[in-house]
Parts: C-alpha cells; structure tokens; sequence
C-alpha cells in the first residue's frame, strides 16, 4: 500500500537527507518526525563535544527512539545539558543551536533553556522569549511547552512576569503568554490553581478579547474552554462582559469558540 502523502514514511529521501543533515527546515509534522535525531545529532552537534561526551548523547538519542517526538526532543536536549555543563563553552554551544537553521537543533535548545535548573522562572521567561518568537511554527510550540512546569509550579508570578507580553506587537509572543497558562493545555500538566480560580488570568486574556490574529484568538478560545469544564459560571461571565463591552467580530468568534463545550449539545 502506497505511504499517505502527508506520513513521515512519504517523505522523499532527498528531502529527508537535507532534514538529517539540519540544512533545512521541517515544513510540517510529518517531516518533523520523519527526522532521525541520532544523524542529526551527529551532524549538528557531536563535533562540538569531546568523544566521549559525543558517545553518550548518542546513546540517550538510542534509548529515546521509540519514544514520541516530545520525549526525545526533551531527552536528547537533556542528555546535550548534561554533558555541556556549566561553562562558557556551554553558552557558546547552546546560542549556536537556538540560531540553528534546524528547526529540531532550535527545539532542543527551547527544552535546554526552559529546563535549566540553574534559572529561576523570570530568567527563564527571559531566555526562552526569542525561540518564543521563532519563525517556526514547531518550535514555537517545545518553546512553551519547555518553559511549562515552571510555569506550572509557580502560576501567580508567572503571570505577573507575562503581562507586559501581551502588549507585544508580535501575535507569536502574545500567543505564548496564553497558550503556557492554560489551566489544562495539549500533552501537559494541568495547572490545578487556574483550574480552580482562574480570575488572576484576566490580566493576559481581557487585553486580548479582540485581537486581530486569529493565531491569538484561537489560543484565548481554548484557554477559556479549559476554564469552562472547571469554572463554568466563570466563563460565561466573562463571555457576557466582553460581548458587551467588545461588540467586533474578533470577539465574537472567541466567544463562540470559547463556549463550544458548554454550549454543545448533550445526548
């Protein structure tokens, strides 16, 4: 049976060397999991470490492959760390692999940074922002997903060193404010406090009752339809305050997305 054109195993061997080899940009999800890490590793980074260094990131990648793509992205951008350290050598590595044309080298140095042990949560919101920003749809998304259970773990501050970011004139960055917030997020932990009382987060969300980017809007809709499975009587308030004070078709259509659980029909 021929591969579906959009399955990894349909990728054509030229496209998927270029990828291998990090010359080239994965273009959707299907080229990015088609991407064996352990020859991209070889390629991008093992001639930045000593052999033996080299041999056991290698061997992390091994162990990893057949895990999901989120557990070796993070594996093998822990296993990078480990052997780095801490040192000027370290820093210089890991600003070469966040300006990687690779949008997978660029993804592991996301988890490097929102992983790092020796950052506190402000820092690590700090040097996560540019990956934030990334031009690359993917790793925009291990940006947020990496800095996650620090934002987990720490809710309040975390939203109060996020709101200048909505102000942002990048819908990338207004986005990521959102979508690393939100009470239960996609192949995540849930966030129990915003689940709970999820009233501290109208300091991100009312500022972007209307925005313009649909990008955006999407990430505020599913926001508050996490809110809603916990907090229902919460959002429909809010729905009802926004309509009222922000009649523009932008807030219409979170509205409307925002509300498509409570609102679906029941059998």
């Amino acid at each position: 049976m021929a591969a579906k054109k959009h399955s990894p195993s349909a990728v054509p061997s030229t496209r998927l060397a270029a990828l291998n080899q990090g010359t080239v940009e994965s273009r959707n999800l299907a080229e990015g999991l088609a991407i064996d890490q352990q020859q991209l590793l070889q390629h991008t980074v093992c001639h930045r470490l000593t052999s033996s260094q080299s041999a056991q990131v290698l061997q992390a990648a091994a162990t990893l492959s057949d895990q999901g793509i989120t557990r070796k992205i993070a594996g093998i951008a822990t296993a990078i760390q480990q052997v780095l350290g801490p040192n000027k050598k370290a820093e210089a590595t890991l600003q070469s692999l966040a300006q990687h044309p690779s949008d997978t080298v660029r993804s592991w140095a996301a988890y490097i940074v929102g992983r790092d042990p020796k950052l506190n949560l402000r820092d690590r919101l700090l040097a996560i922002r540019p990956l934030a920003a990334d031009k690359h749809f993917g790793v925009r998304e291990w940006a947020w997903m990496a800095v996650r259970p620090a934002i987990a773990t720490e809710p309040l501050p975390a939203i109060g060193f996020l709101t200048p970011w909505v102000q942002e004139a990048d819908p990338n960055l207004r986005r990521f404010t959102i979508e690393a917030t939100r009470p239960r997020g996609v192949w995540c932990a849930h966030i129990t406090q915003l689940k709970e009382t999820p009233e501290p987060a109208r300091v991100l969300l009312d500022p972007l009752c209307r925005d313009e980017a649909r990008y955006v809007q999407d990430s505020v809709a599913n926001w508050l339809n996490d809110a809603s499975k916990s907090r229902p009587d919460w959002v429909q308030q809010l729905c009802k305050q926004w309509q009222a004070r922000s009649p523009h078709p932008e807030t219409e259509r979170i509205v409307r997305r925002a509300l498509r659980t409570l609102n679906k029909p029941r059998s």
